[in-house]
């Protein structure tokens, strides 16, 4: 049941670096802010996107009144209201990798531009809705430290027990991955057995990944950076394949 995907494990390490931009706490919330306008309710017990954006925000350690101000918003008028919608970019990077970027934006004029900057400018194109969308696959994904379950065949059964689809080692800490509809109730079920889990969140994740060279693993990252400062992107995912010398390149 054991995996052991480099692309989730590196992503992971670049989201934890990412967490000391301020930036983040913006997107977070903004994130946020949409599920629970989109699901129609302020409760996370009611609204499982919602939950999945909180979880998400508690991860990285949003402060509550943050989010208790994201979740407000959702339901304001004037100039309180949240007129944020969801947009799909999807290209190209150097070597073919495919990138999938969700964004969250009040102006779509706005972030297609930068969007499209950034992929010219790092040797990318951007392409049409569901150029690249076939070769990823939505997942749930819950964060637990090996230091509240350091024991491997302690965490395959409660993994199992729990309606988990597969885990992977990532250093400090498991990545658990579940079906997509499966994510909240995974969680509650690892938390319910003892299993303390730190965050849980939906991602993209790629089913045939690209094998790059070093030096155009470095043209990739280039973009991916380039397209994760973008204020209106939430998330940015890949098809590069992480191997461990491609790791170890792009960590110099």
């Amino acid at each position: 049941m054991s995996g052991h995907s480099k692309w989730a494990t590196t992503k992971h390490r670049k989201a934890a670096q990412d967490a000391k931009r301020s930036a983040l706490f913006s997107k977070l919330s903004r994130n946020i802010t949409v599920a629970a306008k989109e699901g129609g309710d302020p409760n996370p017990e009611n609204n499982a996107s919602l939950a999945a954006a909180v979880e998400k925000a508690k991860s990285y350690s949003l402060p509550k009144d943050k989010i208790k101000t994201a979740i407000d918003k959702a339901f304001g008028s004037g100039k309180d209201a949240a007129n944020y919608e969801t947009v799909i970019y999807e290209g190209y990077g150097p070597a073919g990798v495919a990138v999938y970027c969700e964004a969250l934006t009040d102006n779509r004029n706005r972030t297609a531009a930068d969007v499209r900057a950034a992929f010219s400018h790092s040797g990318g194109n951007l392409g049409t809705s569901g150029s690249v969308a076939f070769q990823f696959e939505r997942k749930g994904q819950i964060i637990i430290e090996k230091a509240i379950c350091a024991d491997e065949d302690e965490l395959m059964l409660a993994v199992a027990e729990a309606g988990g689809d597969d885990y992977e080692d990532a250093d400090e800490e498991w990545i658990v991955y579940t079906a997509y509809a499966d994510l909240m109730a995974v969680k509650k079920a690892l938390d319910a057995a003892g299993v303390e889990t730190k965050g849980a969140e939906l991602v993209m994740m790629p089913t045939t990944p690209t094998q790059v060279s070093v030096v155009d693993a470095k043209k990739v990252m280039r973009l991916i950076d380039k397209l994760e400062e973008l204020e209106d992107l939430q998330n940015v995912y890949h098809t590069m394949d992480m191997t461990d010398e491609i790791i170890a390149a792009l960590d110099e």
